[in-house]
């Protein structure tokens, strides 16, 4: 997509607002004092969010790809996703991958059509499903994630490990990927589930300290330079795993915001999305024992 230059304080600013640290009536104020009125401001909004009319990298069509929604059982929950596979009857290893914090959206959809196109069994879970699923309103999704019980919700993305490491097209091996809250959501179902073989979190919250050595997956990290709220958690984090002798990788991107790897928004970086998906489709491939493509 085309980006468009935004103020370094503006793009902190919608962060504060899209994790729910501000509410939009003070986002709003706040924007127009730095924009200088509110049409400049209202101006802003659609350089600030998701364009999901871009066109996705793997077409959700594609014909090298079988696409299906699935669903799990969580402690009585019913889960749903989107589930994506190359074409044929190899086993392969699974990949679960975790939205941020707007639900299974276009966007997460493709990257678990890319994941496929790697190799893997990839499935886009959808964190929504006890209230309905994902909306097509983007605020709305970010409304209900906040509404969500963490810890509940994260129980609920760890039973995907054992759904995925059963399923008949698996290899058994399985690991997860996620995105701003899901990369958070990446370093809790890591604590939870002992069967986690790999895990990537992109810019995500990390889990207490205390609860690294619980981790039995082998872990990459990447972090954006400029996303301060996050990378204030890495040295605890850092320091917690070396002392717990855990596998883990931590990749810092200089000068990129977080979100870094979204390419229908405005803080899209081409180079470090692209260098973080080379490493992180690398890693999985050496840690899940994935097969060549067919």
């Amino acid at each position: 997509m085309e980006q468009r230059h935004i103020d370094q304080k503006v793009v902190d600013l919608y962060d504060t607002f899209t994790h729910g640290l501000i509410d939009r009536r003070t986002f709003m104020e706040r924007l127009t004092l730095i924009a200088g009125s509110a049409a400049a401001a209202t101006a802003l909004l659609p350089a600030l969010q998701n364009n999901y009319a871009q066109a996705a990298t793997v077409a959700a069509d594609d014909a090298r790809l079988v696409i299906e929604k699935a669903g799990y059982d969580a402690g009585g929950t019913q889960m749903s996703g989107y589930l994506a596979r190359l074409k044929g009857a190899a086993k392969r290893p699974a990949v679960i991958v975790i939205h941020e914090n707007r639900g299974l959206n276009p966007h997460i959809e493709d990257v678990t059509r890319r994941i496929a196109l790697a190799g893997f069994l990839a499935f886009g879970v959808d964190a929504l499903s006890p209230l309905g699923g994902t909306p097509t309103d983007e605020d709305k999704g970010r409304d209900m994630i906040g509404s969500l019980n963490t810890a509940e919700t994260a129980q609920r993305l760890a039973a995907a490990v054992r759904f995925l490491a059963k399923h008949a097209e698996s290899t058994g091996k399985v690991g997860a990927v996620g995105f701003c809250w899901g990369g958070g959501m990446v370093n809790r179902i890591a604590v939870l589930s002992p069967e986690l073989q790999a895990g990537v979190a992109y810019y995500g919250a990390q889990p207490p300290a205390a609860d690294a050595p619980k981790i039995h997956a082998a872990l990459l990290l990447h972090y954006a330079g400029l996303d301060q709220r996050i990378n204030a958690g890495i040295p605890a984090y850092e320091e917690a795993l070396k002392a717990a002798g855990k596998t883990f990788t931590v990749h810092v991107y200089p000068d990129v915001n977080h979100a870094f790897n979204n390419d229908n928004g405005n803080r899209y970086d081409k180079a470090a999305a692209d260098l973080a998906w080379s490493r992180t489709i690398a890693f999985f491939t050496a840690h899940l024992d994935a097969p060549p493509k067919t």
